[in-house]
């Protein structure tokens, strides 16, 4: 499948793209793990022990000597993927802790320089229309109404439902390999019933997600986070016809603000109430909020007051909850008043702290 994707030059175009950045050799592993395109000449046509097993294994691998397996070098050996097809494993020799950050920068290039390729070929491919349609409408610019209906029937999309946006962001990590994440994805998204969806770099994918039932979405996305060993963030906008899709996708940005605060990384915008308010205001007046209300409470006290609010105000619940005597509560409450002039047993002052701990 890789062969398909380079040809023998531009093969040795992206081993050499690499190499000019990272300065290290390397290496095009395939599936039976030989080496079809290196930057070192001697290397090509020779097995890679640990090139094969990281194809079998589909898991990235980390050389720390020579002698750990047989034409093997030290380096990292991570495999790659093309629209969820594997293409090789791709090798760059070097001390791990070195080369690491080179990793996911040359699984980037190959994709980059293939789909270079791929877009001389073909005017519009289908991945190209994908990215059209979303583009415009997220925008709300449509300079081309005519083109738009032709790709959204080529995609078979339809117009007259209503539709959700998507979003998923990965947190940049050097121990997960983005090719076998984009690959989990789109096995998501075939989950789901998607087929209109693109990625925008360095780490963003945007769907259009028909309308469903929300229990059950949430709960396939919650499988998938627990499963993914990847820090994500999953944001839902709210529903909409598809020609006002930029109101979900401005309605799922405001969701992506609140998804690392929420227990599993997932927030929909139809569950969010203060949070929409909260979010329209700017660092500048948030900063002059937090500086008039808990700027001078140090972080137990913060902890504290967190814990008050949880517990709906009540003494004996915050008690319970910090293994804490209902005076020592009581007295650490009045100290907070001491400290910022807002009294966390009055409800106005209360609200004002509750909205600064929320900030």
């Amino acid at each position: 499948m890789f062969k398909m994707k380079l040809d023998k030059s531009l093969a040795f175009q992206v081993v050499n793209t690499i190499k000019d950045t990272c300065g290290q050799d390397i290496n095009f592993i395939d599936k039976q793990g030989m080496i079809f395109a290196s930057t070192n000449a001697d290397r090509i046509g020779t097995f890679h022990a640990i090139g094969h097993k990281a194809a079998q294994t589909e898991q990235t691998i980390e050389v720390f000597s020579d002698d750990d397996f047989p034409g093997t070098q030290k380096g990292i050996n991570m495999p790659l993927y093309y629209h969820g097809s594997f293409l090789a494993v791709i090798g760059i020799t070097g001390e791990p802790d070195q080369v690491r950050q080179y990793v996911h920068l040359a699984d980037r290039i190959t994709h980059l320089l293939i789909r270079e390729k791929e877009l001389n070929r073909l005017s519009r491919s289908l991945e190209d229309k994908k990215h059209f349609v979303i583009d415009a409408l997220i925008r709300n610019e449509i300079a081309d109404p005519d083109y738009l209906d032709t790709c959204l029937s080529d995609l078979q999309v339809n117009p007259g439902t209503k539709k959700r946006l998507l979003i998923i962001q990965s947190s940049p990590d050097g121990h997960n390999n983005s090719s076998s994440l984009e690959q989990k994805i789109i096995g998501l998204f075939g989950t789901l019933g998607i087929t209109l969806y693109t990625f925008y770099y360095p780490n963003e994918y945007l769907a259009v997600l028909e309308n469903s039932g929300k229990a059950a979405l949430y709960q396939i996305l919650a499988d998938f986070t627990a499963d993914c060993g990847a820090l994500l963030s999953i944001a839902v906008g709210k529903k909409c016809q598809l020609f006002q899709l930029s109101l979900s996708y401005q309605s799922a940005l405001t969701a992506l603000k609140y998804c690392r605060s929420s227990e599993n990384g997932i927030a929909f915008f139809d569950d969010m109430t203060l949070e929409i308010l909260l979010s329209s205001i700017s660092e500048q007046e948030k900063n002059a909020y937090l500086q008039k209300t808990i700027s001078v409470l140090s972080d137990e006290e913060r902890n504290l007051l967190q814990t008050y609010f949880e517990a709906n105000m009540s003494l004996l619940g915050t008690s319970q909850k910090l293994f804490l005597h209902k005076n020592t509560v009581q007295y650490k409450l009045n100290h907070i008043y001491q400290k910022c002039g807002l009294n966390p047993r009055v409800f106005k002052d209360a609200v004002l702290l509750y909205l600064a701990l929320q900030l």
